[in-house]
């Protein structure tokens, strides 16, 4: 009977530090998550920069360049004629805007 303190304070011990280390597992994951969605965002916008630019300047088909966001993000626009790659043949040209922030990338692409 002498020795069943001791055993009961670490075997409760070993279940609350158990707890503890699968709560903290669990709230590592989900600030990760949250900070990728943070990303994400960033690199849609530069996405959407790419597009804008591109439905301003209107470049030739082929023309693929790349620019670089105050931000830290960037994007890579690439102009297709129709029927090459995945643009439909009924269309003027495809545009394609890869963004990227970190280690997010987000692409969007229009037909015109």
């Amino acid at each position: 009977m002498r020795g069943v303190a001791l055993y009961l304070a670490i075997m409760i011990m070993g279940v609350l530090l158990t707890l503890a280390l699968g709560v903290s597992a669990i709230l590592y994951s989900q600030i990760k998550v949250a900070k990728g969605m943070g990303n994400s965002v960033m690199a849609f916008y530069a996405a959407n920069s790419g597009i804008e630019r591109e439905l301003y300047e209107e470049n030739p088909t082929g023309t693929t360049y790349s620019d670089y966001l105050d931000s830290g993000a960037s994007y890579t626009v690439t102009v297709v004629a129709a029927g090459e790659g995945n643009c439909p043949v009924d269309v003027n040209r495809c545009i394609k805007s890869v963004g990227a922030y970190k280690e997010t990338k987000r692409a969007i692409q229009i037909v015109r």
